[in-house]
């Protein structure tokens, strides 16, 4: 057994620890990386990188669906599949190694293998026992297990992103981020698509009037969407497979080619074996303090997706690294601040969203005014011939502050930042509506989805 000694142990080499590594490097302290695949983690290696080559397809194909409106006649196109992943495997392929010089050149040991806690300050790796001043888990992210009699034969996303051969038919099991934006790649690309989602809603942290506008489009392409249902079983047939699942009462079942878990992802703490490291913990997330320490043993840092009080995202996951190793430098004096973080679901149409819902808002005692636009006879929208293109922003009534916004369609993902950075930085509504915008944009169309003509 080796004994070494390391200023900062990094339990994952993801965004997240990655982002620890610059702080604690330019300071001079000695670092060892633990990651047991491949260096950037899941984001870059199988999930939202690799994801958006497939996405920027079907967006592809969505603006051929509109040819017709703009007078361009067009055949029926056809994808070529395997070629698409041959596209999307060769444009990830030199991330780990690229990350690995990255290490190399910040003087970070890197070491292949899965790390455990044996004790508050020291992780075992395969034959070696590192003592550390400061240990931090990053350890990201896996899929949630469903408890279905034949969740065996479920795939993940890693399986879609590297399958070469495109079904004809498909179920995902949720309806969370990962089953909408994979099931309109999916749609868009010929296949059949049900989702089953066992709540009343799809996307059920999401604000429930833009969820529906993405469904009503999902349903457009031809989507199946199932909700307030019971998985029973999932079932191997002649040739494919077969969920039963009981919904309003009633049994029934849909079979395809291929069954996704699409249930989202838990923290991948579970190997850590937290109780030797003293780490409190409950559904594998860690109790943090404001400083992102563990409120059980200070000597131990989070970022990422075990952290109980964020988002799971790639760039919240960086942020929270970079934010840990100042604290590690300079002691436990910096604080995430989350407001203004937007996020997105990259089905095509975008749906993105920051702040509060309109559910969350009115649960505030301060009064809001709600501003809720259908765009598509708007002039930029009926330009694009947008298929779905709706917004709505929370406004607080005393402050004149944005506190909320969702976006459907409209370069949603692009648009919403801007209301990010309004709610970080206090701008208000007044202010967003005086601003002058290049025109015609559908940034221009701003100061409109705020009420003013």
């Amino acid at each position: 057994m080796v004994r070494q000694t390391f200023d900062v142990v990094i339990l994952g080499g993801g965004n997240a620890g990655i982002g620890v590594t610059g702080p604690v490097r330019r300071a001079g302290l000695s670092v060892a990386m633990i990651e047991p695949l491949d260096l950037g983690g899941t984001c870059p290696n199988r999930g939202c990188t690799p994801k958006k080559v497939l996405v920027a397809a079907g967006q592809v194909l969505h603006d051929i669906e509109r040819a017709a409106a703009h007078h361009i006649a067009v055949g029926k196109p056809r994808l070529d599949w395997a070629a698409l992943i041959e596209r999307e495997k060769n444009m990830i392929k030199d991330i780990p190694a690229n990350l690995a010089r990255t290490m190399a050149r910040r003087q970070v040991e890197v070491i292949k293998g899965y790390g455990a806690f044996v004790a508050p300050n020291t992780i075992r790796v395969g034959d070696r026992v590192l003592e550390a001043k400061h240990v931090v888990v990053a350890t990201g992210s896996k899929p949630r297990p469903l408890p279905i009699p034949g969740a065996e034969y479920m795939v993940t996303s890693d399986a879609i992103l590297s399958d070469r051969d495109l079904p004809a038919s498909v179920i995902f099991i949720g309806g969370g981020v990962i089953s909408l934006e994979f099931a309109h790649i999916y749609a868009r690309a010929g296949a059949a698509v049900t989702i089953l989602e066992g709540l009343a809603q799809l996307l059920p942290a999401m604000d429930t009037d833009a969820v529906a506008q993405l469904a009503m489009e999902s349903e457009r392409i031809g989507i199946k969407i199932r909700t307030g249902v019971s998985v029973q079983t999932i079932e191997r047939t002649g040739n494919g497979f077969r969920v039963v699942f009981a919904q309003d009462g009633v049994e029934r079942a849909v079979e395809a080619d291929r069954v996704v878990n699409g249930a989202g992802r838990v923290a991948n703490t579970d190997s850590l074996d937290l109780a030797a490291g003293q780490v409190e913990h409950a559904n594998g997330r860690i109790s943090v303090d404001c400083h992102l320490r563990s409120t059980s043993n200070p000597r131990v840092h989070v970022c990422g997706d075990a952290v109980p009080i964020s988002p799971q995202l790639s760039p919240v996951a960086t942020y929270e690294g970079d934010i840990v190793g100042r604290n590690i430098v300079d002691g436990p004096r910096h604080a995430p601040d989350y407001a203004g973080m937007a996020t997105a679901v990259y089905t095509v149409p975008t749906l993105a969203a920051v702040g509060l819902t309109e559910a969350a808002a009115r649960q505030n005692e301060s009064a809001i005014e709600v501003h809720v636009n259908d765009m598509r006879d708007w002039f930029s929208a009926r330009s694009y011939a947008e298929t779905v293109a709706w917004s709505k922003v929370i406004v607080d009534r005393a402050t004149d502050r944005v506190i909320g916004a969702h976006l459907v369609g409209h370069t949603s993902q692009e648009l919403i930042n801007i209301f990010g950075l309004a709610i970080k930085f206090g701008i208000t509504a007044s202010q967003i509506r005086d601003n002058v915008y290049a025109y015609p944009t559908f940034s221009a169309d701003i100061k409109h989805m705020l009420g003013r003509a």
